[in-house]
């Protein structure tokens, strides 16, 4: 803690995505978003789940009426336009989601270039004076391959996968797989699993050894070598707009976390992909 992560020399646009629904995704974006941008880094967080969770932790507001990533997507509004600042943590900044992002799927069908609309929003924003800056773009996606999680994809060089330590979860990954390597052939060549999560972790029980067993046998290089353990102290935190970063930091899953986040940076400054 109080530490500061190494910078990357190009921002790094990194996709939280997985097709199972609980597996710590909203959670992970939040905690990391944070723990980076404590320890030095600017930190953008794209919510792109309707359900806005990832909004409500950061303590942004995500009501009806508030400008949102739906503007950016459906209406071209630029990203500058409905970025918010989080209240509690310097340099970590949001794109919120409203309930009107639940439409944009059927929306966004008949628009022209629809998987990309999002990417073209981001390079915009990147390239403008608000976001010249920024080191890290996370995208938190809603547990479903629909046309905002390919948005998603196509956004992002980096595919971050949170998996929660439970025999379920490994069918999910390879579903998860399948997808990356579809939207690798046809839509974005550049995309790769850099980075797995192991989250939820419970130390007592034989299963999530051995889930985390398997999921470094056959990912050595992408699996982080912490894991999250399981908190009531990480779910307490969004019922006060916090994330457990700010919360409670001296918890074992904000500790985990801000190693995780430590483990990200340093692969990114020796440009491991």
């Amino acid at each position: 803690a109080g530490r500061t992560f190494p910078r990357p020399a190009h921002t790094r646009v990194l996709t939280v995505a997985n097709q199972k629904g609980g597996v710590g995704k909203t959670t992970t974006t939040v905690n990391l978003a944070a723990a980076l941008a404590q320890a030095g880094a600017t930190v953008l967080v794209i919510d792109l789940d309707p359900q806005g969770n990832a909004s409500t932790a950061l303590g942004i507001d995500h009501h009806a009426e508030i400008p949102s990533v739906y503007d950016a997507l459906v209406d071209g509004t630029p990203l500058a336009d409905v970025v918010q600042a989080c209240p509690d943590v310097e340099g970590l900044s949001c794109v919120p989601a409203t309930i009107d992002l639940a439409g944009a799927e059927i929306e966004l069908v008949s628009l022209v270039a629809r998987e990309t609309r999002l990417a073209k929003a981001i390079s915009a924003y990147l390239a403008s004076p608000e976001g010249a800056g920024v080191d890290y773009v996370l995208i938190d996606c809603p547990p479903s391959l629909g046309l905002l999680t390919i948005n998603a994809f196509v956004a992002a060089r980096e595919v971050f996968i949170p998996i929660q330590c439970e025999y379920y979860a490994l069918e999910g990954l390879s579903q998860l797989l399948r997808s990356v390597e579809m939207i690798r052939s046809h839509l974005n060549p550049e995309l790769a699993v850099s980075t797995i999560l192991l989250t939820m972790h419970d130390g007592r029980t034989r299963l999530s050894s051995q889930v985390a067993d398997e999921v470094r046998e056959h990912f050595p290089e992408q699996t982080l070598r912490t894991t999250i353990p399981r908190s009531v102290r990480v779910s307490e935190a969004p019922s006060f707009g916090e994330t457990v970063m700010t919360y409670d930091p001296l918890n074992s899953a904000a500790l985990a976390y801000l190693e995780a986040a430590a483990q990200i940076a340093e692969r990114g400054a020796q440009g491991s992909r």
